[in-house]
């Protein structure tokens, strides 16, 4: 039994079911859209009855949103996690923060494309995506002040450049994740943006 103020060290079966639909959802994505995506076809993958799924998720969009937020949990953890190193230059983290979010995109695309197309119906998986725009943004804002971009409201500051280029990120990545050889190449001209807005910063 678990003890007052104690977690739970391993998953339960219900987390484990839970976590076994968001695998069938994402598996299903390979192969069909989210529009042609049904309850029963995810049950079907999931290897449960479509009232076992009611269970867990009361909808589609439900199982949907469930499977964006684990995604954007490991996409915020792993690029904020790069983006929050002080001891290498600001290149370096720059460089290190595109690469590991490009591999969450070669990784999970097709997740996180269906949260860009879903962001305008579903309401939930809006704010996910957008919250993790912003907090990657707000990291990598204080990377930019590292490299000497001024530290100041306005659109010539660090958090407006850092809001632009995030964007700017996620759409090319967006169009890019379909196919490795295009996400490759999308790497590497992401990441020279960025380290251009640094070298002009440093140039002033």
């Amino acid at each position: 039994m678990t003890g007052p103020g104690k977690r739970r060290s391993t998953p339960t079966k219900g987390d484990r079911r839970e976590q076994a639909i968001l695998d069938a959802a994402e598996a299903l994505l390979e192969y069909e859209s989210v529009e042609l995506m049904t309850v029963e076809t995810i049950a079907k993958g999931a290897g449960i009855s479509r009232a076992s799924l009611y269970f867990y998720f009361g909808s589609k969009h439900e199982v949907l949103a469930a499977l964006v937020a684990r995604t954007v949990a490991v996409l915020r953890e792993d690029a904020l996690g790069a983006a929050g190193d002080t001891v290498s230059s600001p290149e370096e983290t720059v460089r290190e923060a595109v690469r590991r979010t490009a591999k969450q995109w070669r990784e999970h695309g097709l997740v996180m494309r269906a949260a860009v197309d879903f962001s305008a119906a579903v309401p939930e998986i809006a704010e996910l995506w957008q919250g993790t725009v912003a907090s990657y943004a707000e990291a990598m804002a204080r990377v930019m002040v590292r490299g000497g971009v001024p530290d100041e409201k306005g659109p010539e500051g660090a958090a407006a450049l850092a809001r632009g280029l995030c964007w700017m990120t996620e759409r090319t990545f967006y169009w890019a994740s379909a196919r490795p050889r295009d996400l490759r190449a999308a790497t590497e001209t992401c990441a020279q943006i960025w380290l251009r807005v640094l070298a002009s910063a440093e140039r002033d």
